[in-house]
């Protein structure tokens, strides 16, 4: 006790810069947990009224902002008292308010005292746990509570609850189903019969299934949809002989009702079973029953076969089914004639009034080959029997019933470009168009009369029943591919007014969700999913029971973070995934400096920022400006934003070196360019590079400003940018010539454009490749590309022929530079390589004497010419340098504001 009371005071002593009242609240809590494990007070001494003074306790904590100070010395205590009463009820709590996941000492509370039997407290702990937040445990136990008590009233709200919360339960959903249909509610027991029943489903229990199927075909048999979709799933999660069963029980309801609902759900059985022949003998009667009117009915039936047991089943219903379709009076299509209507049909012979060739007559055969049968409201068939003017109005004027027709004119499934080739031009014009559908786009979106294909997200289709948010938007998700794409839509749907969490529709997303934290491999999906689960957990606590416990652990298990971070294709997650490292992995700020160069997020180095890591900045630059090739977008992120900060100033980077470092970059992204690699982010890059040396004048005022050297240098580099165009060269050299009169330019960067250009034959023989390519595949190819564009109408909004007429003037330039380049290279023969002084072809070793460092490089040309590895161009400045040179000779050169003093070591012949 004595060194208990001593380590107490010890600590209160290290806290004495805390007030008065905050010490006193510290050291009370402290004396009570040892006075605990002391006095092995028993449970009997416990009662609700001592938890409610811990609330307050808690409560005076949380005003002195001690409530950390606390959990930390509670879980200090429970490491060696785990099961201390008032340790677990304080550090429970505290967790419970902070939201975190692990809830371990509020579980492990409840059930010592459930085990002994002391509901009364016991309800109070699951209550005060389900203060904050729906719990599947909390709700569990006040039911075994209510049981006890005999509190059975309570007991049905408690059941609601847990229905909610647990989409496993299905006893229980069935129970209050049963607790409903006694009290006459058939609305709310029909929709706890349908949650029993999916959850059934999901565990395989077909007796259950079925016992609640028929009660549903009493309550609501007029819901087909409904039973369709569940019979999909109990054909994917029981078996299709199951589905079978279910779907005959469907159809004795429909084949006196709903003729043409009663043959889809045969269709259905025939698929899953194909040689079921009483549904196939059912299907003939539903058939004779629906065209009981039809002149050629038993004819079409008999040619069919459809009756007939030895012809595959489906085979004969196609077939009856393109026969039937042929009546008088109907309409059909020829691809030639178009829209006519059948005039009569006399034994095999069918006699059709098209526009242009009336009384036109063929075989009843060759006319099931030839011709589409059209309903009478199929979009062609008004586009060919409406006047123009009355189709146009009526298109304008009701939006959903244009929708509505030309969705069921192919087959209940279309998409927007479909939508579009029947309206324009033939209805509206490109103009009318543009307004129409952004309309039409708001009412597939918001009219429950539309619907989404679950197969394809592109897909709409039209609604016998209104369909609910809910459904269409699960619909969406089953459309969707990407995962991204069904996380956003798992936003949208928890974001709904009254959201149905415990709906079927949530329950298939969520566990869609909680598949990728069961999988061994931590991926980007993974963890998105966490993520959203976590996010999903602030409004709803008991989504958060099926996350991991440990982000930091999930971390580790990854091995490429900057990768993984860019795969995630929300910046939500992104936001959350910083906050996430930042939160719980200890050497966050290293992994930060990792992701930046990749990610070039303003919010890393903000984080990084205030969390005083401007060393780590620091050292990131330069390893930036070191790598400049590799990390070309962080270096322009940085000289855009990031100059006048303190740790960008301490990396001591010169504004010559940073446009040296960024002429480079305009010259690799021209070269990216040119050789269509990474076209899209090279473009970006170069533009951006373009704008800050050229649009923003930071190049010109620098030059207007600098020595002979400098402008030297930086001409120089700037006359070696090929791609660049030749007016921006020659508007750097007159400004030259108007700040500096006594400039003089170099002879060779003067005439550079008349000389030679020695080559090697290997990039000689890659120029005249690129050549070929351009002149015999990308310019006929782009030749196409316009002419096709040209057919699409109105060339100054046509978007494709303005991009491709942009390629051809691209497509031109490139050649007429590479040919200029060509003709005036000179091929260099590696025989003729002089190693007694410094020339083309050599590998020279270099003594830095001012640095004391030792130097390779090796002298090409611009074409050749890779500065990151030490590859130069005998054009440059420094390999004029050292052009000529021999062994032992010095020379100086000045780099970077510093002269330089090189000793020549020695010189060899190059590998080319």
């Amino acid at each position: 006790m004595a060194n208990s009371e001593t380590a107490a005071g010890e600590a209160v002593q290290a806290e004495s810069g805390l007030p008065e009242e905050s010490l006193t609240l510290l050291k009370n809590i402290r004396e009570m947990l040892n006075e605990e494990k002391w006095t092995r007070a028993a449970l009997s001494n416990y009662s609700t009224s001592q938890f409610k003074e811990f609330d307050s306790l808690l409560k005076e904590a949380k005003d002195l902002r001690l409530i950390d100070v606390i959990k930390k010395d509670c879980d200090e205590h429970l490491s060696h008292s785990k099961n201390s009463i008032i340790a677990l009820y304080l550090s429970g709590m505290v967790a419970l308010s902070r939201q975190i996941i692990d809830d371990a000492a509020m579980i492990n509370l409840v059930t010592i005292f459930a085990d002994n039997h002391k509901w009364g407290i016991v309800k109070y702990l699951c209550e005060r746990i389900l203060d904050y937040g729906e719990s599947k445990f909390a709700l569990r136990t006040l039911i075994d509570c209510c049981k006890n008590e005999n509190e059975e009233a309570v007991m049905y709200d408690i059941w609601e609850r847990l229905v909610k919360v647990d989409y496993e339960e299905a006893d229980i959903a069935k129970s209050l189903a049963e607790h409903y249909e006694k009290q006459g509610n058939n609305d709310v027991a029909v929709d706890y019969y349908k949650k029993a029943l999916h959850r059934y489903i999901n565990k395989g229990l077909f007796a259950n299934v079925k016992e609640i199927w028929e009660k549903l075909l009493l309550y609501c048999p007029e819901d087909i949809d409904f039973f369709l979709h569940v019979q999909k799933k109990v054909a994917k999660n029981v078996s299709e002989e199951r589905a079978i069963d279910l779907l005959k029980a469907v159809y004795s309801f429909c084949k006196d009702q709903n003729v043409d609902m009663a043959v889809t759900i045969l269709k259905i059985v025939l698929q899953y079973d194909e040689k079921d022949y009483p549904a196939r003998k059912e299907i003939v009667e539903c058939y004779k029953k629906k065209y009981a009117d039809h002149s050629q009915l038993e004819d079409y039936i008999r040619i069919s076969n459809l009756s007939q047991s030895y012809r595959n089943v489906h085979d004969a219903i196609t077939d009856f089914e393109k026969h039937i379709a042929f009546d008088k009076g109907n309409f059909v299509f020829h691809r030639t004639w178009g829209v006519g209507r059948i005039a009569g049909i006399e034994g095999d012979e069918i006699k059709i009034d098209f526009a242009k060739k009336r009384g036109h007559t063929m075989s009843l055969k060759m006319a099931v080959e030839a011709l589409q049968t059209l309903t009478k409201d199929h979009i062609w068939v008004l586009k060919a029997t409406w006047k123009k003017e009355k189709l146009w109005e009526k298109v304008k004027g009701d939006i959903p019933w244009a929708l509505r027709t030309i969705i069921k004119s192919f087959g209940n499934s279309c998409d927007t470009k479909r939508i579009k080739a029947e309206l324009c031009p033939g209805v509206l014009s490109e103009k009318e168009w543009s307004s129409w559908n952004a309309k039409a786009r708001d009412i597939l979106k918001s009219d429950p009369g539309f619907g989404i294909s679950p197969d394809n997200i592109d897909i709409f289709t039209v609604r016998e029943r209104p369909i609910s948010v809910s459904e269409k938007l699960y619909n969406e998700f089953k459309a969707e591919r990407n995962f991204f794409d069904r996380a956003a839509t798992i936003r949208s749907f928890v974001s709904q007014k009254d959201a149905e969490l415990d709906s079927e529709y949530f329950a298939e997303m969520f566990s869609y969700l909680t598949s990728f934290l069961k999988t061994s491999q931590a991926g980007e999906q993974s963890i998105a999913a966490y993520l959203l689960i976590k996010e999903l957990a602030v409004k709803y606590p008991h989504l958060g029971t099926s996350l991991p416990l440990n982000f930091a652990d999930i971390i580790r298990e990854m091995n490429d973070i900057p990768g993984l971070f860019q795969n995630l294709k929300d910046n939500r997650f992104k936001e959350e995934f910083l906050h996430h490292l930042q939160m719980f992995v200890p050497g966050w700020a290293d992994i930060f400096v990792e992701l930046f160069p990749r990610t070039m997020l303003a919010a890393i180095i903000s984080q990084l920022e205030k969390e005083g890591y401007g060393e780590k900045l620091t050292a990131m630059t330069l390893d930036c400006f070191d790598h400049f090739r590799e990390r070309r977008e962080a270096v322009v992120w940085l000289i855009k934003n990031a100059v006048g900060a303190d740790w960008f100033k301490a990396a001591n980077i010169n504004l010559e070196r940073q446009l040296i470092v960024l002429i480079h970059v305009l010259d690799l992204t021209y070269r990216d360019i040119e050789n269509q690699r990474e076209t899209t982010e090279a473009r970006k890059i170069n533009k951006q590079v373009y704008t800050i040396l050229f649009k923003d004048d930071v190049l010109g005022s620098f030059i207007d400003n600098a020595g002979d050297d400098t402008i030297t240098r930086i001409y120089t580099f700037i006359n070696d940018v090929k791609n660049l165009d030749p007016q921006d060269k020659i508007n750097l050299k007159s400004r030259i010539q108007d700040h500096h009169p006594d400039f003089k330019f170099s002879e060779s960067v003067e005439k550079r454009v008349s000389q030679g250009l020695t080559v090697t034959r290997i990039k000689f023989d890659e120029k005249q490749k690129q050549l070929a390519h351009i002149m015999d595949v990308e310019v006929p190819a782009n030749s196409r590309e316009i002419e096709a564009a040209r057919l699409h109408g109105d060339l100054k909004e046509n978007a494709e022929y303005i991009a491709a007429k942009e390629k051809q003037v691209l497509l031109n330039t490139m050649a007429e530079r590479l040919k200029e380049d060509i003709d005036r290279a000179q091929i260099f023969d590696p025989a003729t390589i002089d190693t007694s002084r410094v020339s083309f072809g050599t590998v020279v070793a270099l003594q830095n004497e001012s640095r004391d460092r030792k130097e390779e490089y090796t002298l090409l040309g611009p074409w050749e010419s890779e500065p990151e590895h030490n590859i130069i161009s005998y054009q440059t400045p420094f390999g004029k340098a050292m052009l000529s040179k021999t062994v032992g000779e010095h020379f100086n050169f000045l780099s970077d504001g510093e002269k330089n003093l090189y000793t020549v070591e020695a010189i060899k012949a190059a590998n080319i």
